[in-house]
């Protein structure tokens, strides 16, 4: 396919984006963005990052945004503990909601949407590509269809061609995002999902238990 349309994707490594990239990989020219917020996890991240956007043969950049870190009291990305849970915990909204609370980095993704959508317009591309989720918008607005409308809505107000982001696992559980990775091939095992940020994850972070999971419900693991 000759001269294909741009797309921006927010590509954090992570197991949602990487799966929500490689979906549309083949209809776009993309042009991902990693950023370095000073979480516990940037190093993994980028070089998880950056290993799919080889295999996807995509470009990749990565944006430093220091500032974020100084904002709030993030578990991650402060010195504050990282909450643990139990598999059988993941589907209790209530210690989920607390959880979410301790990690929470303030506006993160209003701010990522923001500066793609920057790149968007400097680049002449269409879309942007996110990974926002059923399973995590749960706890986590700024994963959800609400958030993903509403911001539809600001874009095509805010933006002189309309740009719009493109959330193709909006409505999908995490297992539900697996099975469609292994259908569309995407490079899940070069993606990272843990909030610590050591080369092995931990396995007990929420990120990591809801990872597990989903790869136990399709008997990956």
């Amino acid at each position: 396919m000759k001269n294909k349309p741009k797309a921006i994707s927010v590509l954090s490594g992570g197991l949602d984006s990487t799966v929500a990239t490689a979906y549309y990989s083949d209809k776009y020219e993309i042009h991902a963005i990693t950023f370095n917020y000073g979480q516990r996890s940037a190093e993994m991240e980028i070089k998880s990052a950056g290993a799919v956007c080889e295999k996807l043969g995509i470009e990749h950049n990565v944006l430093d945004l220091p500032w974020l870190k100084k904002l709030g009291k993030s578990a991650l990305t402060s010195d504050t503990e990282v909450p643990e849970l139990k598999m059988d915990e993941l589907d209790s909204k209530e210690i989920c909601d607390e959880t979410a609370r301790k990690v929470w980095v303030p506006g993160r993704n209003v701010v990522f949407t923001a500066i793609a959508t920057s790149f968007a317009e400097a680049l002449n591309a269409e879309k942007i590509i996110v990974g926002w989720d059923l399973e995590e918008a749960v706890t986590f607005p700024d994963n959800s269809k609400e958030f993903l409308d509403a911001f539809n809505n600001v874009l095509e107000i805010g933006t002189l061609e309309g740009v719009k982001i493109e959330a193709p696992v909006i409505n999908m559980s995490k297992t539900e995002i697996v099975k469609l990775g292994m259908e569309i091939d995407a490079p899940m095992d070069l993606s990272y999902s843990c909030y610590m940020g050591e080369e092995k994850p931990c396995g007990t972070c929420e990120s990591c238990m809801r990872r597990i999971r989903a790869f136990k419900d399709v008997k990956m693991i």
